[in-house]
């Protein structure tokens, strides 16, 4: 069991949830004086707001956490215990963030990575732009991604493509927001997807006038949007184990696109989306309460099968030009 620092888990983790970073914070709760109340603390959380808390026995839960926090006199002491509540939870995405950076990671936390992919070579008749993770929380840094992303497209458009290549292979997540606002003018602009609770209205999310936005709010917008020489696009979207959580956002927001196709490998599943909760001392309980859902309201949470299952960094390259150009299908 990891209980340090864990970078990738923190891209993994950060699927956004009402236009932040993280999700939308809780207001913080009374200091809880001892370990027995700050347990009960996370729990009375998890069980009000888990996206399984209707199947979950949270009496047997209670009593398999308060036993593993026996003996504890400090919160420390207590990061077992909070990992097996994790465990329990059956989310795969919740984790917890310590005042001081420590995480406690999710124990049944995917392990998916892939070996690094390199930008594709493509003709010059084909687009191509690259979707990376994104999870820099400096002043402005949201933007300058989407302003490279845009950048990207920028410098690859031009009369007479044939097509679209939107490569999110390797995207373990982070910041959705920068993401979507990047590839927006390959999107296209409207409703790309919703985020889905297990109770209560669902909140639509996607690209306009270049912005992404969440329900009624502006997110992130790029510095100087751009919109394509030849309008809607054909695109083929690339996947692999690798893409997770926010890079599944991605992925999601071109499903059900019209004159769109996935190729590659089935994404990690991660595709849910966590909110934060502060805690009294400090700390942030990152907790999983929604699903995404491409547009036409199609649930997932779920690893995300491409149209077409094709192994091998050049062959999925071939494959996807291919489609592109309107020739194998």
């Amino acid at each position: 069991m990891n209980l340090g620092t864990h970078h990738t888990l923190r891209a993994l983790a950060c699927a956004v949830l009402l236009g932040t970073a993280c999700g939308s914070e809780s207001s913080m709760p009374p200091p809880s004086r001892q370990p027995s109340d700050y347990t009960k603390e996370i729990l009375d959380i998890m069980q009000g707001n888990s996206i399984n808390r209707s199947r979950i026995n949270w009496t047997d839960v209670r009593a398999q956490v308060n036993q593993a926090a026996q003996g504890a006199t400090t919160i420390p002491d207590l990061y077992p215990a909070i990992a097996l509540a994790l465990r329990l939870l059956d989310d795969h995405h919740s984790f917890y963030l310590s005042a001081s950076g420590t995480f406690v990671n999710n124990p049944t936390l995917p392990q998916c990575s892939a070996a690094p992919v390199p930008n594709a070579a493509t003709p010059s008749d084909i687009g191509y732009v690259r979707v990376a993770g994104f999870s820099n929380s400096a002043l402005g840094a949201d933007v300058a991604f989407a302003d490279e992303i845009q950048q990207q497209i920028r410098s690859r458009d031009r009369p007479g493509l044939a097509g679209w290549i939107v490569d999110v292979r390797g995207n373990t997540g982070g910041n959705m927001w920068p993401m979507i606002a990047g590839v927006g003018p390959v999107l296209g602009e409207g409703v790309a997807g919703y985020f889905v609770p297990v109770s209560g209205p669902s909140t639509p999310w996607g690209y306009r006038n270049g912005e992404s936005f969440s329900g009624p709010s502006q997110v992130v917008r790029a510095s100087q949007p751009y919109t394509l020489i030849g309008g809607t696009a054909k695109v083929a979207v690339l996947t692999d184990i690798a893409v997770a959580s926010s890079g599944e956002a991605v992925v999601v927001a071109f499903r059900a696109r019209p004159n769109t196709r996935s190729f590659g490998t089935a994404t990690c599943g991660l595709s849910t989306a966590n909110q934060s909760f502060g805690l009294s001392d400090g700390a942030t309980l990152y907790l999983t309460v929604s699903v995404m859902a491409d547009r036409s309201l199609a649930p997932y949470g779920v690893p995300l099968v491409p149209d077409e299952s094709v192994a091998g960094d050049a062959q999925v390259v071939s494959r996807a030009i291919a489609w592109l150009r309107g020739s194998g299908g």
